[in-house]
């Protein structure tokens, strides 16, 4: 196991020569402008390279001891100094080629990061609005995965009516002990890798609104813990209407009422087994 020790050419299932021993993965680093139109930084891909002249994502070979995350993000620094700290991942796409795999980790950028060449093999970086991108002459690998990749672009954000899932949940005693049913439950969140009909990985940003005598819940990592000073639906919907309009929101309930609230704002619902049943694998 040492740096660099992924670096290679192999030959995939359906015949077709790779670099990287131990797969690949690139970073898709996405900015939304106050409109909502998304923005992707794209890399220009020196001539003397793999498919020179192709517009695709900064990447290259994983790591042996590396996730996609950590190697997409050691790549985006190398070729493009792009700062890892200033992102935020949403998630996996997986491209399976039979025995060797290419994985694009989608982040989301709060602005157009400064990125330029960093080494030889850009030769240009440049953000480019959604509609450009079809125009420009493309990596054969991003061309053939893009079309499903784009739909996944748009920030997600998954808000929880605890005491509802909890209601459902049907825990023993649950009733005698809220806030420790809710500590429970917060913390088995905290640890779940929610699934997703597209995405290998999926890491959305997680809100979950107490209320009652759980409202002194501890806030657990990864999941943001929203104390409802009033009404617990009230709360959700002031979560959901808080939300960029670009954003995708999911509130997780069985209230019919606070659906159709939500629902007419925008966002989707799914009932408390949908977490629940993830809970249980």
């Amino acid at each position: 196991m040492a740096a660099k020790d992924g670096d290679g050419w192999t030959e995939c299932g359906r015949g077709h020569r790779h670099w990287g021993l131990h797969g690949a993965s690139g970073l898709l680093a996405v900015h939304h402008d106050t409109s909502g139109v998304p923005y992707v930084l794209m890399q220009k891909r020196v001539w003397w390279s793999h498919h020179g002249g192709t517009w695709g994502l900064p990447g290259g070979a994983r790591d042996s001891h590396e996730d996609a995350v950590a190697s997409a993000l050691r790549e985006a620094h190398e070729e493009a100094a792009l700062p890892g700290d200033e992102l935020r991942v949403q998630g996996v796409y997986l491209d399976d080629h039979g025995g060797w795999t290419f994985e694009t980790v989608i982040a989301e950028s709060v602005e157009r990061l400064a990125a330029k060449p960093a080494n030889s093999e850009s030769t240009d970086l440049r953000w480019l609005a959604l509609p450009e991108i079809a125009r420009k002459k493309l990596h054969p690998g991003f061309a053939a995965t893009w079309g499903q990749v784009q739909e996944e672009l748009k920030p997600e954000t998954v808000v929880l009516d605890i005491a509802n899932i909890i209601g459902a949940r049907h825990e023993h005693g649950w009733w005698k002990d809220r806030l420790g049913a809710t500590e429970r439950l917060l913390a088995e969140v905290a640890e779940l890798r929610l699934r997703h009909p597209v995405l290998a990985q999926w890491y959305p940003r997680l809100v979950a609104v107490v209320e009652g005598a759980a409202k002194g819940a501890p806030a657990v990592p990864g999941v943001q813990v929203v104390a409802a000073t009033g009404s617990g639906d009230d709360a959700i919907v002031d979560v959901v209407r808080q939300a960029r309009p670009w954003e995708r929101v999911l509130v997780v309930t069985a209230d019919r009422e606070l659906k159709e609230r939500v629902g007419a704002l925008g966002a989707r619902t799914a009932g408390p087994s949908w977490l629940l049943s993830q809970l249980a694998d």
